[in-house]
């Protein structure tokens, strides 16, 4: 079993806010697989879907984006998931809009939903998928950059940008390494 945990924040006013970027490509991915049956435990909305045989559940927290690695390991205690079946997909604000990077482990380089995983998984050595979501202007802060809403331009560029990487999931579940994956579809974007 595999799970895909996109980090965001619950509630309408977050729904276009850079730091819902995981929640978008989650609901990307639902739009392209489709699901079987939706529920809320665990402290997340979480979808189950199957894909080359291999079951998945797309999950998104309702922790709020601090408190994210709660919600992530408890799925994956209930649902005895392994860390090497666990890809998290977040926002980043290093990288401009139409920039998307795979990558393993490393810090949380100040994120707090990536500091809860960190703290949550015992440790840094999880899969990533990281959307740029724009370098913060000048004179904003971090905090208010990442929750400041997206212009629907902003939005059409990151799924645009998301959508050369829908089918990362179909070569996952067919037995492609990581590695492979990173080298297919990191080089997608500069």
């Amino acid at each position: 079993m595999k799970l895909i945990v996109g980090l965001g924040n619950p509630g309408k006013e977050y729904a276009t806010t850079r730091h819902n970027a995981g929640w978008i490509a989650i609901d990307m991915l639902l739009d392209k697989y489709g699901f079987t049956q939706h529920k809320e435990e665990h402290q997340a909305d979480i979808y189950f879907t199957q894909i080359n045989g291999e079951k998945v559940l797309l999950a998104k927290p309702l922790t709020f984006m601090n408190n994210s690695g709660v919600a992530t390991r408890a799925l994956m205690e209930y649902y005895k998931i392994n860390k090497n079946d666990l890809i998290i997909i977040h926002d980043d604000k290093d990288f401009p809009i139409g920039k998307i990077q795979f990558k393993f482990q490393g810090s949380a380089a100040g994120h707090n939903g990536i500091k809860s995983e960190i703290q949550y998984l015992n440790g840094e050595d999880f899969k990533r998928l990281r959307i740029g979501i724009g370098v913060p202007l000048e004179n904003w802060t971090i905090v208010d950059w990442v929750l400041s809403k997206m212009s629907k331009i902003e939005i059409e560029n990151l799924k645009q940008a998301f959508a050369l990487s829908l089918d990362f999931i179909d070569d996952w579940t067919k037995g492609e390494s990581f590695n492979k994956i990173m080298s297919k579809y990191n080089i997608l974007y500069k």
